[in-house]
């Protein structure tokens, strides 16, 4: 009988909303809706909802914000304030 090779974990990975690159889903930040409507920064990837990828890249946050790439994909207008919130929240993480 002949020896099966171990085939190698497959990594899943997404798109980045701000500069369309393909990265492994951990190196991402997912933006969250909630099934209550929230919008929220999900920095453990595990909350319920539907999800949309960032880089961990305040510049990506921003050209995402400016073609309104995340508001399509979640599906629901995302107001200034909860973008602005979601800017200061990803500043914080950087610096902790």
């Amino acid at each position: 009988m002949g020896q099966q090779a171990v085939k190698p974990k497959k990594i899943p990975t997404r798109q980045c909303l701000g500069c369309n690159e393909h990265k492994p889903k951990k190196e991402l930040l997912r933006v969250l809706r909630t099934p209550e409507g929230e919008i929220t920064l999900d920095f453990t990837g595990k909350k319920s909802g539907r999800g949309a990828y960032i880089c961990y890249d305040i510049k990506c946050l921003r050209k995402a914000r400016k073609s309104k790439r995340i508001d399509k994909s979640l599906e629901t207008a995302i107001p200034d304030e909860i973008y602005d919130k979601m800017e200061s929240e990803l500043e914080e993480y950087g610096r902790a």
